[in-house]
């Protein structure tokens, strides 16, 4: 199911599916892989409407350069939702 996906977003997907998760996901590599894979506006507040396998799920833009360990958890079930899984290596 990836392989429309750049190596750069395969490898933000794995950071996301993978357990334990990294703890340096970076929310521009976020951005970049969910406005590849899903319908992504930003919203006036400055959060994101991301619209993924028909499930629309609202995200905060984090403080720093890297999402929250709460936001992978997010991620990935919004992810799996759509069918998305860890690759087997």
């Amino acid at each position: 199911m990836t392989e429309h996906l750049n190596n750069h977003h395969r490898d933000t997907l794995d950071k996301i599916l993978r357990h334990p998760s990294s703890s340096n996901v970076e929310w521009k590599d976020v951005l970049s892989l969910l406005e590849a894979v899903a319908d992504t506006t930003r919203e006036h507040n400055g959060k994101y409407e991301v619209t993924l396998a028909g499930q629309t799920d609202v995200l905060r833009v984090p403080k720093g350069k890297d999402i929250d360990e709460q936001t992978v958890v997010d991620l990935r079930k919004m992810l799996r939702r759509a069918g998305y899984e860890p690759d087997k290596k």
